[in-house]
């Protein structure tokens, strides 16, 4: 049975647990052997966009130390696997070996999405979700990885969800990270525009591939008290 190994990252871990449970279970159901990445944490984004190089090389140390080329990594998340695929060869580039590891790893690194329609070739899992929603694509999976049509085809194969557009959806949700915490006022105007556009759109669910950007746009919805919910791809493709 082919394996491949699954980075949780640190927010789906301390938040959002079913997501990487989803995403477990859809990969067993295409007859793949998963194993976790349990000595790897937090990809090193965080430290490395407030330049605290020394913490983020500690972090990229313990990630390639838990896995080796020629096993497909898959993350749940297009901001942590733009960090270990594009950028660790800037974080790590004083560090010719860990470098060496990061550039053998790099074919072996997958967003979900990405992996299961450009490596498995698979567009329906058999899933089923009983909702009209809207797909928000995130700043980092697209821009930096260039994923684009692979979610939408995996939600276009879902039995009874309906997609339906909003205006504008490129844009960014105001996450952004240490960006939300530092420019609270930014971030919370950047999202109020999203959830103008989402309330438009008549959906009762938002579907990311991003858990930042749904803890962003879910924490918004929720203050408003609006009835619609935010969900991970992997919890949709999950589904039954």
């Amino acid at each position: 049975m082919p394996e491949v190994r699954l980075f949780a990252t640190c927010l789906v871990e301390e938040f959002y647990p079913s997501v990487i449970e989803s995403a477990a279970l859809v990969l067993e159901r295409l007859k793949l052997k998963v194993r976790p990445l349990r000595s790897a944490f937090c990809c090193a984004q965080a430290p490395f966009n407030e330049g605290l190089r020394d913490e983020a090389v500690d972090l990229a140390r313990r990630f390639l130390k838990s896995c080796e080329p020629g096993t497909p990594v898959v993350i749940p998340s297009g901001s942590c696997t733009s960090m270990v695929k594009i950028f660790y060869s800037d974080l790590l580039a004083d560090d010719p070996a860990l470098a060496k590891k990061a550039a053998a790893m790099r074919p072996w690194l997958f967003e979900f999405s990405q992996f299961l329609v450009n490596v498995l070739k698979v567009k329906y899992v058999g899933a089923r979700f009983d909702r009209t929603a809207v797909y928000h694509p995130a700043c980092h999976l697209t821009r930096e990885l260039r994923v684009v049509d692979e979610p939408r085809l995996l939600l276009g194969a879902v039995q009874n969800l309906r997609m339906v557009d909003f205006r504008n959806p490129e844009e960014c949700c105001g996450f952004g990270g240490a960006f939300s915490v530092k420019l609270p006022h930014i971030s919370a105007a950047m999202v109020e525009d999203k959830i103008v556009r989402i309330k438009e759109s008549g959906a009762t669910a938002v579907i990311a591939n991003d858990c930042g950007c749904l803890m962003q746009i879910g924490g918004a919805l929720h203050r408003q008290g609006l009835q619609v919910e935010t969900f991970h791809l992997a919890e949709v493709l999950a589904a039954r």
